[in-house]
């Protein structure tokens, strides 16, 4: 029972490389594909694509509450829960910007991917200096944003792959409100790597 949470973060970075993989085939983006897809095959990628990303955020939260739990945590997990986050809302940011052109979507997908490497790139450096940046109580809640905007965004991309009514006050509110809270999220993502920053600067001086 120790190994389940560490089983679960594996299974999410499994399930984020199908996810992506599948998205980017929807996408004709994957060579040798791209003239062989029927529309049909297409839908069916974004709908596994979606399920598999949600299937992923469910792991994100009951991975580390096994751990806890179970007093289970180990330096493995440490290390593969943090890889697990960055690969599945990386991976979904590239799927979505794959489907096509979203202006709404390309700025924060850009500042979420900016916020992720920099601070990912602060840790490394961090750690060279016995430097430790512990997850705060926001970045744990922008993880929950990201993971749930992207859901939402993803739906909204694929939306005729989910036989949803395209009836324009449906559709648009709903666009609307995935928009509202992937800007939200980005904000939020940017606040949180300033904290890091600073955490970094003061500790490092």
């Amino acid at each position: 029972m120790k190994h389940l949470p560490n089983i679960l973060t594996s299974m999410r970075l499994v399930l984020a490389l199908f996810m992506f993989i599948a998205l980017a085939a929807a996408a004709g983006d994957v060579p040798g594909l791209s003239n062989s897809i029927s529309p049909e095959a297409q839908f069916a990628l974004q709908r596994w694509a979606v399920y598999a990303f949600v299937v992923a955020a469910v792991t994100d939260f009951f991975d580390g509450w096994l751990a806890r739990r179970l007093n289970a945590t180990s330096v493995w997990g440490a290390i593969l829960d943090p890889i697990g986050d960055k690969v599945l809302v990386c991976g979904a940011v590239l799927g979505l910007l794959a489907l096509g052109p979203q202006p709404m979507v390309v700025l924060p997908a850009g500042l979420i991917l900016f916020r992720e490497f920099t601070v990912s790139a602060l840790r490394e450096v961090g750690a060279g200096k016995g430097v430790k940046l512990p997850v705060t109580m926001l970045a744990k809640w922008k993880t929950t944003l990201q993971l749930t905007a992207l859901a939402l965004e993803l739906v909204i991309a694929g939306w005729g792959a989910f036989s949803l009514p395209d009836d324009p006050g449906i559709r648009e509110p709903a666009a609307l409100a995935a928009h509202g809270l992937f800007w939200i999220a980005a904000l939020v993502t940017l606040i949180t790597g300033a904290q890091y920053w600073e955490q970094t600067r003061k500790a490092l001086t």
